[in-house]
C-alpha cells in the first residue's frame, strides 16, 4: 500500500516578498531630471507656442547646448577618456566674422553672377574658366586653415613639435625649391619631397605687415640618429621684416634633407612665428657652416618655451621625404662620416645535407647546392 502524501506547509518569512523577476526588473533613482519631466501630468495642448520655427530652434539649441547626467549618442560614438589633457591654443588670436555678413556677401556674389550675362554665355558654350588663383586665396582666408590644422593633427606635427598644445595656421606659407632645370617643387602639407629636390634653401613667401617681424624654423622630428625625442634643426632665420626672408638674421644656415637609408619617410615641418619685438638670438647661433649633427640637435618645444612671451606660431607647411642616392653624399662629404643603413639582414636560406638519391624531390633539386651567382627559378 502507498504512502499517503503528506503537504508541508513552510512558514512564511518575516517582511514582505520579493519575486526574483521584480528585483530584476527594479529601477534605481535617475541621477537628474529626465528630458521633458516638466511636461508630465500637463495637457500639452494648453501650453505656450513657439509662433515660429525660429523661436523653437532658438530654445532648442539652448537646451541642447546644456550639461546632461546621461551620455549622448555622440560621446557613445566618440568616447573621451577623462584623463587625456585639453588641446592648448597657442596660435595667433582670431576674431570670428559674423554669419550674417558672411551670408550677405556670398548672396551679393549669387546675385551679381546670376545678372551677368557674359558668364552665362561663357557656361552655356563651355569656355568658362575657374580662376583657381582666387578660389585657393579665398580657401586660406576662410576654411583653410582648419583644415591644414586637422591634417596638421592626423600626421601627429603638434604632438610631437608642441606636446598637448596646438594652433591654427592662420598665415598661409608659400614654400616652393627651385631646382636647376627650371622646375618647381612646391611644399603643401604632407606631400613627397625627394632629397636631391630639397638640396638648397627654398622660397618662402607669406602675406605680411612691412613693420612686423617674424621667425622661421625648417625641423625633423624624424630624423635623429642618437634620441628618438629630439630633433634636427636644418634652418632657422629670426628677425624677419615683414615678409623678407632673406634679410632676415640667418641662426642656423640651411642643411639639405638626409633621411638615413631604410628609416622611410620622414617629416620636415616649416613653422612660422609672429614676433611681439626684436630679439637677440646670440644664443641660439650656429656656425657657419654647421656640418655637426651635435650642434643640430634642437627641440621645437624648448625653443617655444623659452621664447614664449616674444612669439607665437602663426603658420605651418610640412612635406615628406625618403631616402635617395643624394643622401649619401651628403653623408660622405658635408657630415663626413659613414652613412648609416638601417636594413634587417636576412640569415641565409636553410638547406638541408644533399641526398644521394633524392627519391621524391622537386626536379630541380639539384639547383639549391650548385655553386653559382646565376639566378635560380622559382624558391625551394
Amino acid at each position: 500500500m502507498a504512502a499517503p502524501l503528506v503537504r508541508v506547509m513552510r512558514r512564511p518569512m518575516s517582511g514582505r516578498m520579493i519575486s526574483t523577476a521584480a528585483a530584476l526588473f527594479r529601477r534605481a533613482a535617475p541621477l537628474g531630471p529626465l528630458p521633458n519631466e516638466q511636461f508630465e501630468g500637463k495637457n500639452l495642448e494648453f501650453l505656450k507656442k513657439y509662433r515660429s520655427f525660429k523661436r523653437y530652434k532658438k530654445v532648442a539649441e539652448a537646451e541642447m547646448n546644456k550639461p546632461v547626467w546621461w551620455k549622448t549618442y555622440r560621446q557613445y560614438l566618440q568616447p573621451t577618456d577623462d584623463g587625456v589633457p585639453e588641446k592648448v591654443d597657442i596660435g595667433l588670436p582670431y576674431l570670428t566674422p559674423s554669419l550674417t555678413e558672411l551670408k550677405k556677401a556670398r548672396m551679393k556674389i549669387w546675385k551679381d553672377n546670376q545678372s551677368n550675362t557674359e558668364l552665362e554665355r561663357a557656361a552655356r558654350h563651355r569656355t568658362l574658366h575657374i580662376p583657381l588663383d582666387e578660389v585657393r586665396a579665398e580657401w586660406e582666408q576662410t576654411c583653410g586653415p582648419h583644415h591644414i590644422q586637422r591634417v596638421a593633427e592626423h600626421y601627429g606635427v603638434y604632438k610631437d613639435l608642441f606636446g598637448d598644445a596646438t594652433f591654427v595656421p592662420r598665415v598661409a606659407l608659400h614654400i616652393q625649391y627651385n631646382s636647376e632645370h627650371d622646375t618647381v617643387m612646391p611644399v603643401y602639407y604632407g606631400n613627397l619631397v625627394t632629397p636631391s629636390e630639397a638640396t638648397v634653401a627654398p622660397e618662402v613667401t607669406f602675406d605680411a605687415q612691412e613693420d612686423s617681424l617674424w621667425t622661421l624654423l625648417f625641423t625633423n622630428p624624424d630624423g635623429h640618429l642618437r634620441d628618438t625625442g629630439s630633433e634636427y634643426v636644418h634652418w632657422l632665420v629670426g628677425n624677419i621684416p615683414g615678409n623678407q626672408v632673406l634679410s632676415g638674421e640667418e641662426i642656423c644656415h640651411y642643411f639639405p634633407a638626409f633621411p638615413a637609408n631604410g628609416t622611410g619617410y620622414h617629416r620636415y615641418i616649416f613653422i612660422l612665428f609672429k614676433q611681439e619685438e626684436r630679439i637677440d638670438y646670440r644664443e641660439e647661433m650656429r656656425p657657419n657652416p654647421c656640418h655637426s649633427l651635435k650642434l643640430r640637435t634642437f627641440k621645437t618645444l624648448d625653443f617655444y618655451r623659452k621664447y614664449e612671451q616674444k612669439i607665437t606660431p602663426g603658420g605651418l607647411a610640412f612635406f615628406q621625404c625618403r631616402w635617395d642616392e643624394s643622401v649619401t653624399q651628403v653623408f660622405h662629404q658635408l657630415l663626413n662620416m659613414k652613412e648609416p643603413i638601417f636594413e634587417h639582414q636576412f640569415p641565409p636560406r636553410y638547406h638541408p645535407p644533399q641526398k644521394k638519391f633524392p627519391h621524391g624531390q622537386p626536379l630541380r633539386y639539384l639547383d639549391r647546392y650548385r655553386n653559382s651567382d646565376e639566378p635560380t627559378y622559382g624558391v625551394y
